[in-house]
């Protein structure tokens, strides 16, 4: 869940994760119907930590299950079930803290008293789950165990440990990095181009997809090396789903769409850095990590294509903006002004 909308980002997206301003316990248990005298705190401060944990611990709960129930342990299976444990816990334990320490998650306030909408929340998650787990899921079973397996450390089962640490890092270290740029209230409100974000827009959503990348790539050494053969060999080849099914939903449904279009129009309509941001948006990549002032000097067309910066992700203010609020917001700001010279306004 975009730990990136906020912004998970992850599992469902939103992840990244991304924050306003996070007002108060209280104040959320206070301004919020409740039909009895604990509904509101436990509808605000608990359930979405609730969520969050349970959606991220189904994914240790799942790798440990499978690895009990395979008939025999080797080292490839170890590994790729401890990456996809260690991914989930951390994706779980950070969405928990950021939480709790805020007290904030409105990601469920359109959901909570509607029925279907629910379940098919608790479905989907249920479905995400199962799909991001099936190359260890697959790997474990003993449809594949019963063949012999080459020993770990091919260059195949290297190759996906590296690819898994940059991941990590990136998703880690980017989930950090945010999260202190917007604790810091000297930054409220201005455009986080810290550490990795000066090179990415998402790190956490790239990094999260090259781990499971990695994971798939470890999980398929059997087959690759021609150990697993017949239906077991399509089943784990066929496993290439899960990353895929991930990558898409970070890309087309709860991450990048309910973030980059969306996330410019509120700065241009509101005015707030929107100068900066639209210069942020000029130099750094929208996934892919890259120098900053090389991508600032790329052709439009390498943008689109080669850094996936597709159209829908793009903010045109003269196509996608309410210009009602643009001239609302600078009359107001004009009248301010005015008043400020006259000796009138008082902040």
């Amino acid at each position: 869940m975009d730990p990136e909308a906020e912004e998970f980002e992850v599992g469902l997206g939103k992840t990244d994760r991304a924050g306003t301003g996070a007002s108060s316990l209280g104040d959320r248990s206070s301004t919020s119907p409740t039909k009895n005298g604990y509904g509101s705190r436990y509808e605000y401060e608990v359930f979405p930590s609730i969520v969050d944990f349970a959606g991220g611990t189904n994914f240790v709960f799942l790798a440990i299950l499978t690895l009990s129930m395979s008939g025999h342990h080797n080292a490839r299976q170890i590994v790729c079930s401890l990456f996809i444990m260690v991914w989930g816990a951390r994706l779980s334990g950070f969405l928990l803290f950021r939480i709790l320490k805020t007290g904030k998650d409105d990601r469920f306030d359109d959901k909570r008293d509607k029925f279907f909408s629910f379940l098919g929340f608790w479905i989907f998650q249920m479905v995400w789950v199962w799909t991001v787990s099936l190359p260890v899921t697959v790997l474990n079973s003993p449809n594949i165990t019963k063949f012999n397996q080459p020993n770990f450390g091919t260059g195949r089962d290297i190759a996906g440990v590296i690819l898994f640490a940059i991941g990590f890092i990136l998703e880690s270290v980017g989930d950090i990095q945010k999260y202190r740029f917007r604790s810091n209230p000297d930054n409220k409100g201005k455009v986080c181009d810290a550490g990795f974000f000066s090179w990415t827009r998402h790190p956490n959503y790239f990094g999260e997809i090259i781990m499971q990348f990695s994971i798939f790539m470890i999980a398929i050494s059997p087959s690759a090396y021609g150990y697993v053969t017949g239906q077991s060999f399509n089943a784990q080849y066929g496993t290439i789903v899960g990353p895929f099914f991930l990558t898409l939903l970070l890309m087309f449904v709860s991450g990048l769409t309910l973030q980059e279009r969306s996330g410019a129009k509120k700065r241009y309509e509101s005015g707030n850095h929107w100068e900066m941001y639209a210069q942020y948006l000029k130099r750094t990549s929208i996934l892919i990590p890259f120098p900053p002032q090389l991508y600032e000097r790329m052709p439009t067309i390498l943008k689109r294509t080669i850094f996936l910066e597709f159209p829908i992700y793009v903010f045109d203010p003269a196509k996608h903006a309410d210009q009602s609020k643009v001239q609302n917001r600078e009359a107001e700001e004009g009248t301010r002004d005015a008043n400020t010279g006259n000796g009138q306004y008082r902040d």
